[in-house]
C-alpha cells in the first residue's frame, strides 16, 4: 500500500510539475482535466445511492448516469475555462458566475418538478467549489511570479498537510475536529501552518524576496487549506464513503488529493493580489 502511495505520488507530481513549469495551454489542460473529474466526483458523492431527479429513490451505487444539471455543469465548466483563457480578469469570472446562475435558474424552471431546488443548489455549488475555485491556479501562473505563487499554494495544502501529520502525531494532545476527523490535533494544525510559513520564507531566501510577506502568505494560506481538508471530509462522513474516487492508486480520487489545494488556490491569488 506504501509503494503504490510513493509511486501514484511521484508520478501526479511529475505530470503537475512538468504542467506548471511548462505552464500555457498544457497547465490549462490539466486544470480543467482535475475540474472535470473533481466535480463528477464530487455529484457521485452527493447524490451516492439517490437519484437527483426523486431524491430519496435508492439506485445502483456503481452506476449513475448524469443528471441533466450534471451535465449543465460540465459543460458550464468548460466554456469557463475557454472563457478565462480568453479574457483571464476578474470582471469576466463575475459574467461567467453569473451567466451561471441564470442557467440552472433555467434549468430549475424548465424541467419542474424534477428536480427541486435544493438539488439545482447542490449542482451549482459543486460548479463553484471545484472548477470555479481550481481555476485560480491557472489565474496565478498567468501572473509575472505565477510559477513561485501556484508553489504558494503547494506549501500552503501538500507541505501544511505533511508537518501537521509529524507535529500531531509527536505532540498532539487535542482534538481539532473530533467528528469529522478524530486524527488530527490543534498541535498538529499549527504545526503545519507554522512550517509552511518556515518553507515560504526560504523560498523568499532562496529567490532574494520578501521574507516577512512569503512566510505570512504560505501561514495563512496553510491555516485555510485545513478547513478544505475538514470540509471535504465532512462530506464523505455525511455520505458514508471513504474515498471520492480510484483515480489516484492508494490516494483515492481527485477530491481526496485536491481537497485542501481547492480552497487555497483562490486565497493564496487574493493574498498575492493584496501584497504582492
Amino acid at each position: 500500500m506504501l509503494r503504490t502511495r510513493v509511486i501514484s505520488a511521484i508520478v501526479l507530481v511529475l505530470i503537475l510539475g512538468t504542467g506548471l513549469y511548462v505552464g500555457g495551454l498544457l497547465w490549462w489542460v490539466l486544470l480543467l482535466f482535475i475540474s472535470l473529474v473533481g466535480y463528477r466526483e464530487y455529484c457521485t458523492a452527493i447524490f451516492s445511492g439517490e437519484d437527483p431527479g426523486d431524491m430519496g429513490t435508492v439506485t445502483d451505487k456503481k452506476v449513475r448516469n448524469p443528471a441533466v444539471p450534471e451535465v449543465m455543469g460540465y459543460i458550464l465548466a468548460i466554456l469557463y475555462y475557454v472563457f478565462i483563457m480568453v479574457k483571464p480578469y476578474g470582471v469576466y469570472m463575475l459574467y461567467a458566475m453569473t451567466g451561471s446562475v441564470i442557467l440552472f435558474m433555467c434549468i430549475f424552471v424548465l424541467l419542474y418538478p424534477r428536480y427541486n431546488s435544493a438539488v439545482i443548489m447542490q449542482f451549482y455549488f459543486g460548479l463553484l467549489y471545484i472548477p470555479f475555485m481550481i481555476s485560480f491556479l491557472y489565474m496565478l501562473r498567468i501572473r509575472d511570479k505565477g510559477l513561485i505563487e501556484v508553489v504558494f499554494v503547494v506549501i500552503s495544502s501538500w507541505i501544511c498537510d505533511t508537518f501537521a501529520y509529524f507535529t500531531g502525531r509527536l505532540l498532539g494532545r487535542h482534538k481539532l475536529a473530533p467528528v469529522l476527523s478524530p486524527k488530527k490535533s490543534v498541535e498538529g494544525a499549527v504545526g503545519g501552518a507554522v512550517f509552511s510559513g518556515i518553507f515560504g520564507g526560504l523560498l523568499a531566501f532562496i529567490i532574494h524576496d520578501s521574507i516577512p510577506i512569503y512566510a505570512l502568505v504560505t501561514f495563512i494560506g496553510a491555516i485555510i487549506s485545513q478547513f478544505g481538508d475538514l470540509f471535504a471530509s465532512g462530506i464523505k462522513r455525511d455520505k458514508g464513503i471513504k474515498d471520492y474516487g480510484h483515480l489516484i492508486p492508494g490516494h483515492g480520487g481527485i477530491l481526496d488529493r485536491f481537497d485542501s489545494v481547492i480552497i487555497t488556490a483562490p486565497v493564496i491569488y487574493i493574498l498575492c493580489n493584496t501584497l504582492l
